[in-house]
């Protein structure tokens, strides 16, 4: 029972206390009428304050309570049942038992304490104290009962460590856009792609922190950085930049084109620890309301669709998810994100946001014939830039259809970059090279300075050549 349901407990019986005797008090008996009325009181039926069943009180036991209600300036107060002198004390356990309460539970956390009662009375016999006692020691030692770690590897393990020694503690942002989390979920249920497969749809949902807000949700086949970064740009162009985003440790939110992407748009980075995800709990939590709500409102459909699914994903996050009162910021999500107060910023066209979710490189260039290999492929490099033997470049690796050629000073694009045409260059036109701007010189004659200088010093010597005459 917690401190709060015992203080509730002994307030009730306070009151019934001293609704029985009260009376006496405010009107105190006349010499050798008390003995009388308290018998009376004693004849008489009370409703219990906790059971509600029929209750009597001893001759005795009222004669108690009128006399410390009397001689106290606070007679409810003194009618309270205070709590024991040993409450939270048990008995002196042994130091064997100690011992093997503390090894056995670091041997066994996830245990119940019953469990371990009874692998003590086994190891310990007659030494062991009652249940009561050993029950109560753990719980102050902080033996709670543990779950098992969701994979028995290293980083599972650290995480188990991390959550047992550090607290856990709510928190939220106080502004709208200071924070948003993103994260992928796995459909419980089938979809028919339209090739007939029945494959389980993935969710990309980004929300805001502070306001709950879904600021885009869509379901996709795949949880790639090319599908992250699709849904992503969705969300920027429907709100606003935000300035920090939380992901976990997943491989399409490590990847580069969506880090770098980040970085130029000037959004901070924030990832969950490794099996943590009670980090980004907000997410977990829309979770819930997904399956609950709109996936349960798709039983009767025996074949969904993607389009579909995605088609009524929308609807019911912008009329129902939007508009219901959320049970911890006591109103509704949009309402909070217009309330403010804002710190996003204006989000940038089309053209920028897929500029800005490449990754960089540099290559060297072929001197032969002015191409460079990418990802398998061979790229024409334009002829002003033939002097460049170290070339930078920014391309997204699922879209080599947009290959710029970037300055490595400054990050401005130069040019872009498409795929060597063998067949277009199969006609043997070619662009003439300018020729450098030098004027023109008369034709060298005779013996190169440098050289000149050096017979010129040896003959200042005098020595004669290092070398013989043959007749």
């Amino acid at each position: 029972m917690s401190n709060k349901t015992d203080s509730s407990t002994r307030d009730r019986w306070a009151r019934l206390r001293f609704s029985i005797i009260g009376h006496l008090l405010a009107a105190p008996p006349e010499a050798g009428e008390l003995r009388r009325a308290l018998t009376e009181l004693a004849a008489k039926s009370w409703r219990h304050p906790t059971t509600g069943l029929s209750v009597r009180f001893g001759f005795s036991t009222l004669e108690r309570w009128f006399y410390n209600a009397r001689e106290h300036a606070d007679p409810v107060g003194v009618l309270r049942n205070h709590p024991r002198t040993d409450a939270g004390q048990h008995r002196t356990l042994s130091a064997a038992a100690i011992t093997a309460i503390t090894q056995q539970y670091q041997a066994h956390p996830q245990w119940t304490v019953q469990l371990h009662y009874d692998n003590l009375l086994v190891t310990l016999g007659g030494d062991l104290p009652s249940y009561s006692t050993v029950r109560r020691y753990m719980k102050q030692q902080g033996f709670l009962r543990k779950s098992r770690p969701a994979r028995n590897t290293d980083g599972a393990l650290a995480a188990q460590r991390r959550l047992d020694e550090f607290e856990v503690r709510s928190f939220e942002v106080d502004h709208v856009n200071a924070l948003w989390h993103l994260d992928f979920h796995h459909c419980s249920r089938k979809i028919v792609t339209r090739d007939g497969r029945w494959l389980k749809p993935i969710m990309l949902c980004i929300i805001d922190d502070r306001s709950r807000l879904v600021c885009h949700a869509q379901w996709y086949l795949d949880e790639t950085v090319e599908t992250l970064v699709h849904g992503f740009c969705q969300a920027l162009q429907k709100r606003f930049l935000p300035r920090a985003l939380m992901t976990d440790n997943g491989s399409a939110m490590l990847a580069e084109e969506f880090t770098e992407g980040l970085s130029r748009l000037s959004i901070l980075h924030e990832t969950t620890l490794p099996y943590s995800p009670y980090q980004n709990a907000k997410q977990e939590s829309f979770w819930g309301n997904v399956e609950g709500r709109l996936m349960a409102m798709l039983d009767g459909e025996a074949e969904v669709t993607l389009d579909g699914l995605n088609h009524a994903t929308q609807v019911w996050v912008e009329r129902a998810y939007h508009h219901t009162v959320h049970s911890e910021i006591k109103c509704t999500p949009l309402k909070r994100y217009l309330q403010g107060p804002q710190v996003g910023r204006e989000c940038p066209g089309s053209e920028a946001l897929r500029q800005a979710f490449r990754i960089q490189v540099t290559r060297k260039q072929r001197r032969s014939d002015g191409t460079l290999s990418l990802e398998g492929k061979r790229f024409e490099i334009p002829s002003r830039y033939r002097t460049l033997s170290i070339i930078t470049l920014r391309y997204a690796r699922w879209d080599l259809g947009h290959v710029d050629l970037i300055d490595d000073h400054t990050g401005a694009i130069l040019c872009p970059l498409y795929p060597l045409d063998k067949s277009a260059n199969a006609n043997g036109q070619r662009r003439r090279l300018a020729a450098p701007d030098v004027s023109p010189v008369p034709p060298n004659t005779g013996t190169a300075p440098l050289l000149q200088q050096m017979m010129d010093a040896q003959a200042a010597t005098g020595l004669p050549p290092a070398y013989l005459t043959k007749e």
